[in-house]
């Protein structure tokens, strides 16, 4: 029997390849699936994990995805799914005043045009976010998407007809009530396995609606994330962008991006929070947008991602 699919038609310019990559971030993530044209991901619709497989099937003009559901997708999974594709693949995002910004600046013209097509993802869910945020904290990117590999081969669920596949993110119901030593068995510091263990409790009593939170300005927001346990300045921002798509968030405290604007600008000394929050002015509100392709920018360097589309 045929698997069910759907398309779903994107306004241009759009880029599936450097929007996975963007959501991704390294080879070793094994939660977002990427063989060099499609990208695999489990993703819960309602309460059934279901095995995503979504590729580009026109070009960066003329953009179209197929979308294939494994698993027990209902008819009701397709509206569902279709939420969670705009938030994880930015297809409802409109970015021509970024691209009429960036024309008037020559250095943000070139690392613009040079990834066009690339939208700004976002996790599925925002307690995805926040468990990223804390699994990263002063580790390598590395080490946190291993520990986050573990959780949700762990803790994750995988669509029940296929149970070969990838397995869903975690959500709070599945960790609130998690064991701390089975996280400290996994890497995680017993401060960050009490983080996510209380966040999720927190989050599947109700105490805390991490989505509503979204409706809150970016101080207030800040302020509601950073009274969450393990959460300091660097993962509020990085919740912000990553998960509530505040696109004028630059993360300031993630080093390896600081860097990254050092070496784009061809600064020769490091910049500083302060510093960067400063270069970065000239770019508002889009610091956020500038965070993301100097990510692809790195991934380039390292050979993982082509800056040029391949497709006709």
């Amino acid at each position: 029997m045929a698997q069910p699919s759907f398309t779903l038609d994107v306004a241009p310019p759009f880029r599936l390849d450097l929007t996975v990559w963007a959501l991704r971030r390294r080879p070793a993530n094994q939660i977002d699936r990427w063989d060099g044209a499609a990208w695999r991901r489990t993703v819960f619709a309602g309460e059934v994990p279901v095995e995503l497989t979504v590729t580009q099937v026109a070009s960066t003009q003329r953009p179209r995805l197929m979308v294939e559901m494994l698993g027990a997708p209902s008819e009701a999974s397709e509206i569902l799914i279709r939420q969670t594709l705009n938030r994880a693949l930015g297809t409802d995002i409109d970015l021509a005043p970024f691209y009429a910004m960036a024309v008037r600046d020559s250095r943000l013209n070139e690392l613009a045009g040079r990834f066009r097509g690339m939208r700004p993802p976002k996790f599925p869910t925002i307690f995805e976010a926040l468990a990223n945020g804390v699994a990263c904290q002063q580790l390598s990117l590395e080490a946190g998407l291993a520990l986050l590999n573990r959780l949700v081969a762990s803790h994750g669920q995988a669509p029940s007809s296929t149970p070969g596949e990838g397995k869903a993110f975690p959500r709070p119901c599945d960790l609130a009530s998690a064991d701390l030593q089975s996280l400290r068995a996994l890497g995680f510091s017993r401060a960050k396995g009490l983080a996510l263990i209380e966040t999720a409790s927190a989050a599947e009593r109700r105490q805390i609606d991490l989505e509503g939170l979204g409706n809150l300005d970016d101080a207030a927001l800040g302020g509601k994330l950073d009274d969450l346990r393990g959460v300091g300045r660097w993962t509020a921002e990085y919740v912000l962008l990553r998960g509530f798509g505040r696109l004028n968030i630059f993360p300031g405290d993630d080093v390896g991006a600081r860097n990254g604007l050092q070496r784009w600008l061809g600064l020769t000394r490091p910049l500083d929070y302060e510093g960067a929050a400063k270069i970065l002015r000239e770019w508002r509100p889009y610091g956020g947008l500038v965070y993301l392709h100097l990510l692809l920018k790195s991934l380039q360097e390292k050979g993982l991602i082509a800056a040029t589309e391949n497709r006709g």
